[in-house]
């Protein structure tokens, strides 16, 4: 089976053809670190790992490497506001970065690398491009000329004559066309800045990712993704830069996840519904978010509510119920089943399912409804009188590996034994004896995401497996 994936570049799906037999070299845009990431920053980072993951899954070997812009003008006026360093402001954003997509099931990248650690990189492109007459320094500023480019526009299908019209020149800015965009940028007095040929200063925003892209995967990759929001003009900008600079293809597939929005509306800080990454970590498990993520295809809009997550939290119960009714259900098996066989190739009908739909531009949303389908005929096969513990293993190794491949983990759910659950209940009797009803309470619901059902009755309290 082949992948394919939707090329915004094309606007088409097309089969997946890397470079370089064997590996692949994707390139994602990560976050500006002044702030804590939002989850509409989040949501890249799991669909892009997924990405990864599933690669991987196929055999490839997976160059992943998303920068980190650690300088720029929303950094600087942070470290004034904060009275702080931009080093230090980056340094703890960058660490918060980590510790949120850490949370949320996301891989480490092959490589991360910094704004701040590749200025000679990006300096040595800007040059290549002044040589090459795609660029000019202007009161020590450094532009692009756009329309030296003949392709501009190719990416989000707009005609240079159309965005022209559009374009303004800004108070200090001192272009020769109005299209033209920044690569490097003059210091003001006191702001942090590198020595080039230019004075001194600091990179443009497209710049970088050009530099860095060209720095650890080479001058053309096989994927460069990141929201769809960045497809203009910053990706736009990094083609004409990359292209003009290498003379060849920048990126082969160019992917783009949608937009996150909050209950049907656009978040934004001004309606007070921006939600921040970390915020919602704290209050939900990290798991289901990465389950509600996923979904939605990665390429269509996402609406987020408590609500729907909580929709999605029945839906990853469902699977994990399944996975703890086969483990309870294999303690019972005698290995009579006749049919043991028959079961294992429905199994594999139910792989082959899923990789069908992930080949399908990485159809997360068709890929979760066949792990539902797994899971449903996981309980029709234990309601049978006769089972095989093999076929139990089977559905549990499947749904197990399946998951993996989305970034959820199932370890760890094995059923409490009967003992265990019968202490728990010890524990919760005499909390209401106590009358301490949060413990109470705590304890039955720490049962019930076991699958173990209390009934209270005036015999005393009674259970049974979900």
């Amino acid at each position: 089976m082949t992948i394919q994936i939707y090329n915004t570049l094309t606007r088409k799906k097309e089969i997946f053809k890397p470079i370089e037999v064997g590996k692949v070299r994707m390139y994602v845009c990560g976050p500006t670190v002044y702030n804590y990431i939002h989850i509409g920053n989040a949501r890249p980072a799991i669909v892009f790992d997924t990405v990864r993951r599933y690669l991987e899954y196929k055999g490839y070997q997976v160059d992943y490497v998303l920068n980190f812009t650690d300088v720029d003008d929303k950094l600087i006026k942070a470290a004034h506001q904060l009275d702080e360093e931009v080093e230090d402001v980056a340094n703890r954003f960058i660490d918060a970065y980590r510790s949120d997509v850490q949370a949320l099931g996301v891989k480490e990248a092959t490589y991360h690398p910094r704004v701040t650690e590749s200025m000679e990189d990006i300096i040595d492109f800007i040059d290549a491009l002044i040589a090459k007459g795609f660029a000019y320094e202007s009161a020590g500023d450094v532009y692009f000329k756009t329309r030296s480019f003949k392709e501009y526009g190719k990416l989000s299908h707009q005609s240079i004559d159309d965005l022209r019209s559009g374009s303004r020149i800004q108070v200090g800015e001192k272009k020769e066309d109005p299209l033209d965009f920044t690569l490097w940028k003059k210091a003001k007095p006191g702001e942090i800045a590198w020595d080039s040929p230019w004075g001194e200063g600091r990179p443009g925003w497209h710049i970088e990712c050009s530099a860095m892209a060209k720095k650890y995967l080479g001058e053309t990759i096989d994927i460069h993704a990141g929201g769809q929001d960045l497809t203009f003009p910053h990706h736009e900008n990094e083609i004409a830069q990359s292209e003009a600079c290498n003379d060849q293809s920048f990126a082969n597939y160019w992917i783009h996840n949608g937009y996150i929005t909050i209950d049907n509306e656009k978040m934004s800080k001004s309606l007070g519904n921006f939600i921040l990454a970390h915020d919602l970590i704290e209050k939900f498990d990290p798991q289901l978010i990465r389950f509600f993520m996923l979904s939605v295809h990665y390429r269509n809009p996402i609406n987020f509510s408590e609500e729907l997550l909580e929709n999605a939290k029945n839906g990853l119960d469902r699977i994990k119920n399944a996975y703890q009714n086969l483990e309870h259900r294999k303690q019972a098996s005698l290995n009579l089943a006749e049919d043991a066989d028959k079961w294992l190739d429905e199994i594999t009908r139910f792989k082959t399912a899923f990789l069908t739909e992930m080949d399908d531009d990485f159809n997360t949303a068709n890929a979760i409804a066949v792990i539902f389908e797994l899971t449903k005929e996981a309980n029709v096969y234990i309601q049978q009188n006769q089972t095989s513990t093999e076929v139990m293993e089977a559905f549990q190794s499947l749904l197990k590996d399946l998951l993996q491949v989305l970034g959820i983990q199932i370890d760890g759910l094995e059923e409490l034994v009967d003992e265990e659950i019968n202490h728990l209940i010890e524990q919760r009797e005499q909390a209401r004896k106590n009358r301490d009803f949060q413990l109470a309470d705590q304890i039955r619901d720490e049962l019930k995401e076991k699958n173990i059902i209390l009934e209270d009755t005036p015999q005393g309290t009674r259970w049974k497996r979900g």
